[in-house]
């Protein structure tokens, strides 16, 4: 009988620790040994020349389904993630949101074989609900979504809500994913804005204007590092921001700061020529190279803890089917958030090892996903190969997310994903994905 079911041999090892040239034994989903020249093996890949990464851990995702499957479903949203090079995800959609265990058991049963990697289920917060998050918790969710202003139709947390939020998931262990705008100041934009009759492009980063994305994140830091929690401050959009979390954080608050390609990549002036598919909140803020530059020293020093798409999704038809204040938020993001990491290791902003700590090993360490995020004896054997040398170009046409489009349309990127491996079992190869829907639920 093989010592081993899976033997990836000869790459190139890259963890948040380091890199070494390492023969990866595989047996029963699990890595076995980084050592395993020796062992016979059922299956050999040799990959010699290629870097051999942790799966993807894209802890902030948005797949529709149920609810607006027409945006995104599990398998349109799973295929994409798995040809990415992403193998875990943590979900939660807006318009059937999970509130009790009834919802979540329901929606676990319902993406039974829909989903090509293994995946955990958010709950979202409601103000004045604090008595639903120890039973929740002990079902499994993966966390809490937190708004602080009232958006895609969930009610925002005034200060005493998040409080209150925080104290009880401090009881139980639970972690937030905070949303940081503040109301007050996002209501007054908007009324202001209305009244002068404005519905150009350029309201966008007025409405959702800088000052409320920093008032509330320094509120909810705060009230993290007073109540003991641990929370996440979602899509970071700039230094400041990030520096009032750092600032709690070394307070001893038990707080984290999630960023998305967007905010590395994108400019805040975008959106006059771009519109709808710039309409995504916090809006993109870097205005200069220099702006981009230091969000990616923040990664780089761990001032931004680690990475997520934000994957949320909307057909170009959806985006352009109205007005700029009724379209929907947000952008499609699993089928490019690992590429554009790997690009920003070949042009050196980041490292190889810097990819596997921000978009695996500390997402993971965060949310506390056993056995994802790292490749080592006993951890899921989540792997992905890659050519670092390989060049080619971000299309529209490329992309498999239902959205059918990418704001990186054009982009032309170094660093290629040529296989994915879920628990050792291959999902996807060269651009294409095997579409097992083999994707376990996995209980927070």
């Amino acid at each position: 009988m093989p010592e081993a079911d899976l033997l990836i041999e000869g790459g190139m090892v890259v963890t948040s620790l380091g890199r070494r040239r390492a023969d990866v034994a595989v047996r029963d989903g699990r890595v076995l040994t980084l050592d395993g020249g020796r062992l016979s093996a059922a299956e050999r890949r040799d990959a010699a020349g290629l870097l051999v990464l942790p799966g993807g851990v894209d802890t902030h995702v948005h797949l529709m389904d149920p609810g607006s499957t027409e945006r995104e479903d599990f398998p349109s949203g799973t295929r994409a993630a798995a040809v990415s090079g992403v193998t875990t995800i943590i979900e939660h959609s807006h318009g059937r949101p999970v509130r009790t265990v009834s919802d979540l058991r329901e929606k676990v049963a319902y993406l039974d074989g829909r989903s090509n990697v293994d995946f955990g289920l958010a709950a979202h917060a409601w103000p004045g609900d604090s008595a639903a998050v120890p039973e929740l918790r002990r079902a499994g969710v993966g966390f809490f979504k937190v708004f602080t202003c009232t958006t895609h139709g969930v009610p925002g947390h005034d200060a005493a809500a998040l409080h209150a939020h925080l104290k009880a998931t401090t009881d139980v262990g639970a972690v937030s994913l905070i949303h940081c705008e503040d109301e007050s100041l996002t209501e007054d934009a908007e009324s202001i804005l209305r009244a002068a009759e404005r519905d150009d492009f350029g309201v966008i980063p007025e409405w959702r204007n800088r000052e409320a994305e920093i008032v509330a994140a320094a509120v909810a830091g705060l009230l993290t590092r007073r109540t003991g929690a641990r929370a996440v401050v979602a899509h970071v959009s700039n230094p400041e921001v990030a520096g009032y979390l750092a600032a709690e954080r070394s307070k001893g608050a038990g707080l984290y700061a999630e960023t998305c390609p967007q905010y590395l990549l994108l400019r805040e002036e975008e959106v006059h020529e771009h519109g709808p598919f710039r309409k995504f909140t916090p809006p993109a803020r870097a205005r200069c190279p220099a702006d981009e530059e230091a969000m990616w020293r923040l990664l780089r020093d761990g001032g931004l803890t680690h990475v997520s798409s934000d994957h949320a999704p909307s057909t170009a038809a959806q985006k352009t089917s109205g007005g700029i204040w009724d379209v929907h938020f947000g952008l499609p993001g699993l089928d490019s958030t690992m590429a554009l990491l790997l690009d920003a290791a070949a042009r050196g902003l980041l490292a190889y090892e810097d990819v596997a700590r921000l978009y695996a090993d500390v997402p993971a360490r965060v949310y506390r996903l056993t056995g994802k995020g790292r490749i080592a004896p006993g951890y899921d054997a989540d792997l992905v190969l890659v050519d670092p040398a390989a060049r080619r170009t971000l299309r529209d046409g490329d992309v498999l997310s239902k959205a059918g489009w990418t704001p990186y349309d054009g982009m032309e990127v170094t660093g290629r994903v040529e296989a994915t491996y879920l628990r050792g079992e291959l999902i996807a190869e060269h651009g294409q994905p095997a579409d097992g829907r083999t994707g376990r639920f996995i209980g927070g």
